[in-house]
């Protein structure tokens, strides 16, 4: 088995930091809309404010999963930490080195990071065959040499359940499991520090989702995998992460650990998540699935002051419609490290 790089001194310390980072994307005004503006004519130039001023740390060996409704800017914010998207304000730092320079370009530095997403087919080249897929970036980062490389890739494809004979095949002669598996290979070949998955079992069947869950979960004792997991699905987060971040609307509004949230959520909007989960219980004599959370998520291009949840949180007071809440410690328990972004937390 291949280790992991491991730069000396952020084994038990912070290895991806996001401090008070944003992003906002401008619409792209298409040729007509130039013509409109030159005329004189009003153009929609809202901005969408994607990510929210959040602060996150991820430490060697974490699994950190980081959940929310679609829409809430988790996929945003896995694309900035992994140098994909440029912050508009705020910075990410991997081992104190920017993720992007200056020039809103990546770094090297973003190498050490690599990223799973959720559509294996679509973020796999249909003209190339596997071996070369994989390959690719480590024969050109200088990761292995020429006379080694079909060694190194059938090494990877052993390790993510794929016989070595798959490298001479094109993506569309695999399942939809199996492509993945492919994508996890390539991410993993560049020896990264942090694995971003973003959605990376949402598009499979259910019984192919365990079992990529569980390589995740093998190859996270393996190689001592340091991960963000990105999720809308509550039981996928609880069943791999050691640490959960619950954003709305580009904020995290709760973090702690994993099992602690989910046994005790702090924040009324981890408590509706978590009550929208399907279920059969029986209260009185009614059999409930689920409680949804009522009201609709606001739009991001035009989020709500205060605390964004305040439109639809049973808990909210007149302060809630004006004043953010800081992300600040708020245990229920001395012992537990918990982290929420209310005014009146629960519990």
């Amino acid at each position: 088995m291949m280790s992991q790089a491991q730069p000396e001194g952020t084994q038990d310390g912070v290895l991806l930091q996001v401090s008070k980072a944003s992003k906002q994307f401008a619409p792209s005004l298409s040729f007509g809309d130039h013509i409109a503006a030159w005329l004189g004519q009003e153009v929609d130039q809202r901005i969408v404010h994607a990510v929210d001023t959040v602060s996150l740390d991820l430490h060697r060996g974490e699994v950190l999963g980081l959940v929310g409704e679609s829409g809430c800017g988790k996929s945003t914010l896995g694309r900035m930490m992994a140098g994909i998207y440029p912050a508009s304000r705020g910075s990410i730092e991997l081992d104190g080195v920017p993720v992007m320079g200056t020039g809103k370009k990546p770094l090297k530095t973003t190498t050490r990071i690599q990223m799973v997403f959720q559509d294996p087919f679509a973020s796999l080249d249909p003209r190339v065959r596997i071996g070369e897929t994989i390959g690719e970036g480590p024969l050109y980062h200088g990761l292995v040499d020429q006379t080694r490389v079909k060694a190194y890739v059938a090494q990877w494809l052993e390790t993510v359940g794929l016989p070595a004979e798959a490298a001479e095949r094109f993506p569309h002669q695999f399942s939809g499991g199996q492509r993945q598996r492919v994508a996890i290979a390539r991410a993993l070949a560049m020896q990264p520090d942090v694995l971003i998955c973003d959605e990376p079992v949402a598009s499979l069947d259910v019984s192919i989702q365990a079992q990529i869950i569980n390589l995740f979960l093998k190859l996270k004792h393996e190689l001592n995998l340091t991960m963000l997991f990105i999720s809308h699905d509550l039981g996928v987060i609880r069943h791999i992460t050691d640490n959960i971040a619950v954003m709305y609307l580009g904020r995290i509004v709760e973090r702690g650990p994993t099992l602690q949230v989910y046994e005790n959520p702090r924040h009324p909007y981890t408590r509706a998540l978590l009550d929208s989960i399907p279920r059969l219980v029986t209260e009185g004599d009614e059999l409930v699935t689920f409680k949804a959370i009522e009201g609709e998520l606001p739009s991001p291009l035009a989020p709500p002051p205060g605390c964004h949840f305040h439109l639809r949180c049973p808990f909210a007071q007149e302060v809630c419609k004006s004043s953010v809440p800081d992300l600040t410690n708020a245990p229920s328990l001395p012992d537990q490290d918990r982290h929420v972004a209310c005014h009146f937390p629960i519990g």
